[in-house]
C-alpha cells in the first residue's frame, strides 16, 4: 500500500520514535531503581492468574464508578484487541499482505470482535472527553488547599485532551482507512460490519482517491502511534505499562499497605522512615508511574472527605510530576509531595490502597513519612506524648498501671495464664477493654459469653501488654518493636507451656491485625479470631442459646477499618447481630467500602487536622439515615468515637459491640 519512498519515511520516522521513548523509559527506570529494595521477577508466576483477571477484566476498576468504568473498559479492551490489528496493518503497508484474511475462522472472528471494539474505543473515548471537559466532575480534581505540584493542575486537563485526541485520531482514521479499502474492493466485509457500514458511504468513488485515501489515513492512524510513543513515558497513561508490572511483582503483604520489619537491635540502621523520596521503596516510586489519576483514592479518603487537606491522589501526583520535570529522588517528602498537615490526618484505614485499580499503596507512604519524622526529628503532634510514656511506662497508651490490669473482671471468674496454663483459647482482651471504662462494658459480656460457653480459655492478666498498634501507626516503631519483642517472647512461652494447639481470640481489630500479621515478623505465627468470629462457632456448636425478640429489632453495623478491609472479616458480626434476631440494615458505605470512624493511624489520642467536620460525625450521621436505633460496632476505638458522636448530637441511638448486644440476648 505505501510507496518505496514512504515506507523509508516510516521506517525512519519509527525508529526516532522509538529512540526518543526508550531515552523516556531508561529514565523511569532509573528514578525506579533508586529506590530501596530489589524486584522479585519470579513473584510473576505465582500471580499469572490473578494478572489476567485483573489486567484482562479490568476487574479493579469496576469496583467503584461503575459507568466511568465501563467506558475506560471498553477503551481498554479495543486497545489489547488493537495489538493484533495494528501489527497487521504494518504487514498490509510494507507487503499488501492481508495477514488476519489469511487466517481463517480466527481471522474472521478477530476482524469481527477488533470491528465492534474499534467503534467501542471511539464511543468510550468521546464519552470521557465530554465527562473530563463538559461535565467536569469535581472528583476528578483537588481542592486549592492540597498541596499539588504547580504543573498538575492544568498539566493533567492537558495531557487527558493529548491522549484522548491521539485515540480518537488513530482509532477514527484506521476505520476510515479500512472502509476506503473495503470500498476499494466492491464488496462488504460481513466481519467488519461497521467498517463495512462507513465503506457504503464511498460507494461510486474513484478508485485512486480511494487508495490515496487509505494511505493518508495510515498516516494518520499508524502515525499517530509513532508521534505519540516518546510522549507516553512523560503521559499519565504510562500507567498501561506499570499497572500490570505492579500487579506482577510488588513485594508481597500479609494486608494492605503493610509496614516491612526494622530490626532496632542492628546499630548498624542510621535511617528510619522515609525523609526522600529514594528512602521510599522501588514499588512506592513506581506507584507514581502506575497511577491514572484518576482521584478515587481521594475519593474515599475519610480526611479528604471531611475537609483536610489530605489527598493520597495528590501525593502520587506530585511525586509524578515532580520526576516528569526533571527533579530526582534525592528531594524532601514533606513540602514537596505531601504537607506535614496532610501527614498527620491520616488515618490508615486503608481505602486509598484498596480502591486503587493499579495497586498503589499512598498510605504506605504516609506512614514511611511518619517514621521519620518521629525517630529522626521527633516531630509529631504533641498530643501523641501522652500515648507514647504511656506505652514506655505502663506498656499501654491510657497509662494505667498494670496492676490494674485486670479490675475490669471484679465480679466476674475471668481464668488468668497462671490459673489455667493449658487454655484452648486464649484471650488477648486488649488495652481498651481492660482500661477504658466504656470498652470494658464489651470485655465484660464477651467474658459472660465465654463462661456461658464454658469455653476452656484464659487471659494474660497482667502480663498483656499494648501490641503497639497505635506507636506503629504514629511512626514510633522504637516502642513498638520493645512492646512486639516482650509480647512474642510471652505468647511463644504460653504456647509452648499449654503443649497443644492454641487460637487466640482479640476483642480490638487492632489487636488482631497487629498479632496476625505483623508479629510473624517477630518470630509470632498463631492463628488470631475476631471476637465475633468466634461468637458464631459458639452459637453453631449450640453452646450458647439465645432469646430471639418476636419482633426484630433494627440494627446497622459499622465496619471497622482493622476488621474489614485489612483483615476481610465482614460477615462474621453481621452472623452473630442475625443469631440475636437483629435485622441488620447496611449504611451507603460498608464491608470494603465502609467509612472511618477516624480513630485508626494513631488519630485516637490526638485532635484532628482542621476541616469541615469530624470524621467521626460524617460516620455517625451514615448510621442516622439508616432509621435504625441500634448501632453495633466490633471495636472499641469505633466505639468510643461513634459514642462521643451520638452524645454530641443528642441522639437516643444506642452505640453497641456486638458481644454486648449478644451477652444481652443469652438465655
Amino acid at each position: 500500500m505505501l510507496s518505496p519512498i514512504e515506507k523509508i519515511l516510516f521506517f525512519i520516522a519509527t525508529l526516532a520514535s522509538l529512540y526518543f521513548t526508550y531515552i523516556g523509559v531508561r529514565r523511569i527506570a532509573r528514578h525506579i531503581s533508586s529506590g530501596q529494595g530489589k524486584i522479585n521477577w519470579s513473584l510473576i508466576w505465582k500471580r499469572v492468574g490473578e494478572l489476567i483477571v485483573k489486567v484482562g477484566l479490568f476487574q479493579p476498576v469496576f469496583r467503584f464508578r461503575f459507568w466511568p468504568s465501563l467506558l475506560h473498559a471498553l477503551i481498554g479492551w479495543g486497545f489489547l484487541s488493537f495489538l493484533l490489528i495494528n501489527l497487521a496493518d504494518l504487514i498490509y503497508a510494507y507487503t499488501g499482505f492481508k495477514l488476519l484474511e489469511s487466517l481463517g475462522w480466527f481471522g474472521q472472528a478477530y476482524r469481527l470482535i477488533a470491528d465492534i471494539l474499534g467503534a467501542a474505543i471511539i464511543f468510550g473515548i468521546l464519552a470521557m472527553v465530554i465527562r473530563r471537559f463538559i461535565l467536569r466532575p469535581k472528583t476528578l480534581s483537588t481542592r486549592e488547599s492540597t498541596l499539588l505540584h504547580p504543573k498538575a493542575r492544568f498539566g493533567i486537563s492537558r495531557d487527558s485532551a493529548i491522549v484522548a485526541l491521539f485515540i480518537f485520531t488513530h482509532n477514527s482514521m484506521r476505520l476510515l482507512g479500512e472502509s476506503f479499502y473495503v470500498a476499494g474492493t466492491g464488496a462488504a466485509d460481513r466481519w467488519q460490519p461497521v467498517i463495512s457500514t462507513v465503506a457504503g458511504l464511498w460507494s461510486g468513488t474513484d478508485a485512486h482517491a480511494l487508495l490515496v485515501g487509505e494511505r493518508i489515513a495510515f498516516w494518520l492512524s499508524i502515525g499517530a502511534v509513532v508521534a505519540f510513543l516518546p510522549y507516553f513515558p512523560y503521559s499519565k497513561h504510562i500507567h498501561l505499562f506499570f499497572a500490570p508490572i505492579n500487579f506482577a511483582v510488588k513485594p508481597e503483604h500479609k494486608s494492605i499497605g503493610q509496614l516491612n520489619y526494622i530490626n532496632l537491635d542492628d546499630t548498624s540502621i542510621e535511617q528510619f522512615g522515609a525523609a526522600k523520596m529514594s528512602d521510599l521503596g522501588w514499588e512506592q516510586i513506581m506507584d507514581s508511574f502506575a497511577c491514572i489519576m484518576c482521584f478515587r483514592c481521594q475519593e474515599v479518603c475519610p480526611a479528604y472527605n471531611t475537609g483536610k487537606v489530605l489527598s493520597p491522589a495528590a501525593l502520587e501526583i506530585n511525586k509524578r510530576y515532580h520526576l516528569n520535570y526533571g527533579g530526582g529522588t534525592d528531594v524532601p517528602l514533606v513540602g514537596n509531595m505531601i504537607s506535614e498537615e496532610a501527614v498527620w490526618a491520616c488515618t490508615s484505614c486503608g481505602a486509598c490502597v484498596d480502591i486503587c485499580p493499579v495497586g498503589n499503596e499512598p498510605m504506605r507512604d504516609i506512614l514511611e513519612i511518619r517514621r521519620n519524622l518521629t525517630m529522626m526529628e521527633s516531630n509529631f503532634p504533641k498530643q501523641l506524648e501522652t500515648a507514647f510514656k504511656g506505652m514506655e511506662r505502663n506498656m499501654n497508651p491510657w497509662n494505667v498501671s498494670q496492676q490494674d490490669r485486670m479490675k475490669w473482671a471484679s465480679g466476674i471468674n475471668v481464668p488468668t495464664i497462671e490459673q489455667n496454663p493449658e487454655p484452648e483459647i486464649l484471650w488477648w482482651v486488649g488495652c481498651a477493654p481492660a482500661t477504658d471504662a466504656r470498652a470494658q462494658k464489651t470485655a465484660q459480656a464477651f467474658a459472660r459469653i465465654l463462661n456461658t460457653a464454658g469455653v476452656n480459655y484464659a487471659v494474660l492478666g497482667k502480663n498483656e501488654a499494648c501490641t503497639g498498634d497505635s506507636a506503629r501507626r504514629a511512626g514510633r516503631e522504637d516502642i513498638f518493636f520493645g512492646l512486639a519483642t516482650q509480647n512474642v517472647e510471652i505468647l511463644n512461652e504460653v504456647v509452648k507451656g499449654a503443649g497443644k494447639p492454641m487460637r487466640i481470640v482479640t476483642t480490638c481489630p487492632h489487636c488482631l491485625h497487629t498479632i496476625k500479621n505483623e508479629y510473624p515478623a517477630f518470630g509470632g505465627n498463631y492463628e488470631v479470631l475476631h471476637h465475633t468470629q468466634f461468637i458464631n462457632e459458639l452459637v453453631g456448636a449450640g453452646k450458647i442459646r439465645l432469646s430471639m425478640d418476636s419482633d426484630q429489632f433494627k440494627v446497622t453495623f459499622h465496619d471497622p477499618c482493622y476488621l474489614g478491609r485489612h483483615n476481610k472479616i465482614f460477615d462474621a458480626p453481621r452472623e452473630a447481630l442475625r443469631s440475636v434476631g437483629a435485622l441488620t440494615i447496611e449504611m451507603p458505605r460498608n464491608s470494603a467500602k465502609s467509612f472511618c470512624c477516624g480513630a485508626g493511624g494513631a488519630q485516637m489520642w490526638k485532635e484532628e487536622e482542621p476541616g469541615t467536620e469530624r470524621v467521626n460525625n460524617a460516620r455517625f450521621a451514615e448510621a442516622k439515615s439508616t432509621g435504625t436505633n441500634t448501632l453495633a460496632v466490633g471495636c472499641p476505638f469505633c466505639l468510643t468515637m461513634l459514642t462521643d458522636s451520638a452524645k454530641a448530637d443528642n441522639s437516643t441511638i444506642q452505640v453497641k459491640d456486638v458481644a454486648e448486644l449478644v451477652a444481652e440476648r443469652m438465655k
